[in-house]
């Protein structure tokens, strides 16, 4: 009997969750508990929904920018993640009007902070033109969302982090990085707050940003016939051995850039300059940004759900939550 009873509790490990009882026998909560619920098909319906007709490409300042922040805060609410200082949005004036930045956070035991950011606004419409946006940057979001549907299950298998994890959808990327603009502000000036302690989310606590932008495509792979790869640009200062481990560990085995396929120039160019990730490098704070290349789809009428490769990104979303189940 008690050698049934061990094989009931090692399937509830590797299928699901432990039950609360369970606790004190001191199984080890493995993050492939996570998996059960990242789902191929919950990747495609978010992007697809997101590069719908009825958000008009996600201008910032439109009607379908203000929808797809209203999805993304309710998203986190489903998945049991907090809002800081007590709003799911985050407003902020632009030069096309209000912009929303999206805020969700899983509290950690300690005082750090990994912040991960996706934007979710695009072209919109111009002159007429219709510009979905599907990879730049309803992939991203998509990620973003499945991450957090992740670490709620971890939370619901009573794991615990010592960092906090904060996920945040980032308005008016188009719009001068505005969105990240605004967020670093409000961390510099002590504006966002741990719902669970009242504490002041401080600058030098701030671990790492990790931006996700454009993550959907097999289009442009970094070696030939090979369409199972991510880049992930980063300075040498980077955890880059720790997304090699998980990724051999795992036995995902995605071919990993670490510049953009080969050019220090244009390295420099979308690590430091072009997406959201620059203001915290400029303010000292770590950053990396996973990507999988522009191709020439981006900000076309033709960037549009059925281009991407949505097993492939499946397995990118393994890589990037296994990574921060790791430096968490």
């Amino acid at each position: 009997m008690a050698k049934l009873v061990k094989i009931f509790i090692i399937a509830l490990v590797l299928c699901g969750c432990l039950p609360a009882g369970a606790q004190r026998l001191h199984y080890t909560i493995s993050p492939r508990n996570a998996e059960s619920v990242l789902k191929t098909e919950n990747l495609r319906g978010s992007v697809e929904w997101l590069s719908s007709p009825e958000l008009g490409g996600r201008a910032t300042g439109t009607e379908g920018a203000r929808k797809a922040a209203v999805w993304l805060s309710e998203q986190f609410r489903s998945q049991g993640l907090q809002p800081m200082s007590g709003a799911w949005l985050q407003g902020f004036d632009t030069s096309a009007g209000m912009g929303r930045n999206v805020l969700g956070l899983l509290p950690g035991s300690g005082e750090r902070y990994v912040i991960v950011t996706a934007h979710y606004d695009n072209l919109g419409q111009l002159g007429g033109t219709f510009y979905p946006g599907a990879d730049a940057n309803a992939s991203g979001v998509a990620v973003l969302v499945e991450l957090g549907r992740m670490f709620a299950q971890m939370k619901a298998c009573r794991k615990t982090y010592r960092a906090s994890l904060l996920l945040v959808g980032l308005d008016a990327k188009e719009k001068n990085q505005a969105g990240a603009e605004d967020l670093w502000r409000r961390i510099r000036d002590g504006k966002l707050r741990n719902p669970e302690t009242g504490a002041v989310l401080a600058p030098e606590q701030v671990q790492l940003v990790v931006n996700l932008d454009q993550l959907g495509a097999t289009l442009s792979p970094l070696s030939e016939g090979h369409s199972d790869y991510v880049m992930m640009l980063s300075d040498e200062t980077a955890p880059r051995s720790t997304l090699e481990t998980v990724n051999h560990r795992e036995h995902l085995e995605l071919e990993i850039g670490y510049d953009y396929y080969g050019s220090k120039d244009f390295t420099q160019l979308f690590f430091r300059r072009v997406s959201d990730q620059r203001v915290f490098l400029e303010n000292k704070i770590p950053a990396v940004m996973f990507t999988s290349g522009i191709t020439f789809n981006n900000n076309k009428p033709a960037d549009t759900p059925e281009t991407l490769d949505y097993p492939v990104l499946r397995r990118r979303v393994q890589l990037i939550f296994y990574f921060l189940d790791k430096i968490l």
